[in-house]
């Protein structure tokens, strides 16, 4: 896929109700999704499942969502750079709603799956928080949703900090091919923030086969680069400006599990 395919930048959904609304059609795969829902104070935002999970996660700001006859008060936070957040479990064949006294931004994280899971709560202290690579490659992995940290039937989510100037995503991997043991194939969605008025970023997609994915995209607030297949990285934040991404992963595989393969070039892997 071609730049422009791959590229999404923020207010390019013609669903109103979304500033990113990124779905399997949209994307030309068949399971990962991605919707991003401002409320004004006092507003609310209604959604039926329908075949995906999906993972509320507040990205500023707090909420009540209600699935069926369920309660979930998510005190959420100031911004993604605050720390990590409380976050609600929707699963398939469900309505649900989010209603917000102050307002703010949530990410609605989705996969197309097959069981029908608990709606549940996942508190912010159990979210594990890793340190991976160092010095310039060095970046703080959020786990809230990873493949052994929350239960899911398809979806894995993480969100990742990267230091101002630092690379992550970093050395480039893949995981576009099912090799048990080895590489799970996963569909995968980057939605980026960057903390700091005009800040930016760059993600790099380039091909792991012939006709493959290739993009180097120049990424702002509110923008999202999809990666069908490829080797992914580095992301690279700008000097002075700290750059968060939220990674929503999913895939045709039996066992739900993050394997990945680095680049041939850099077989060492995180240093």
């Amino acid at each position: 896929m071609t730049h422009n395919e791959l590229y999404v930048a923020k207010g390019a959904s013609t669903n109103a109700q979304y500033t990113v609304d990124i779905d399997p059609k949209r994307a030309g795969w068949t399971h990962s999704s991605l919707r991003i829902v401002e409320l004004a104070p006092g507003g609310t935002h209604t959604f039926t499942s329908g075949d995906s999970e999906w993972i509320v996660l507040p990205l500023e700001g707090g909420c009540t969502v209600h699935v069926g006859n369920e309660e979930f008060q998510l005190l959420g936070r100031e911004s993604v750079f605050a720390g990590v957040s409380d976050f609600a479990y929707v699963p398939r064949d469900a309505q649900a709603s989010i209603a917000s006294g102050a307002g703010g931004r949530f990410a609605l994280a989705g996969a197309k799956c097959e069981r029908r899971l608990p709606a549940r709560y996942g508190p912010a202290p159990e979210v594990p928080v890793e340190a991976r690579g160092s010095g310039t490659q060095l970046r703080h992995v959020r786990n809230f949703a990873s493949a052994d940290a929350f239960d899911c039937d398809k979806l894995i989510a993480v969100e990742v900090v990267t230091p101002g100037g630092n690379w992550s995503s970093y050395p480039p991997h893949k995981h576009d091919e099912h090799r048990p043991g080895v590489e799970a194939e996963l569909e995968e969605i980057y939605y980026f923030e960057i903390d700091g008025p005009n800040g930016f970023g760059y993600q790099r997609v380039s091909p792991s086969r012939e006709g493959g994915s290739d993009v180097l995209a120049e990424v702002r607030s509110g923008d999202a680069v999809l990666v069908p297949d490829g080797w992914h990285g580095p992301s690279i934040a700008q000097p002075g400006h700290d750059m968060y991404y939220l990674n929503v992963m999913a895939g045709p595989g039996e066992t739900r599990e993050w394997r990945i393969c680095f680049h041939p070039d850099h077989t060492e892997g995180y240093r």
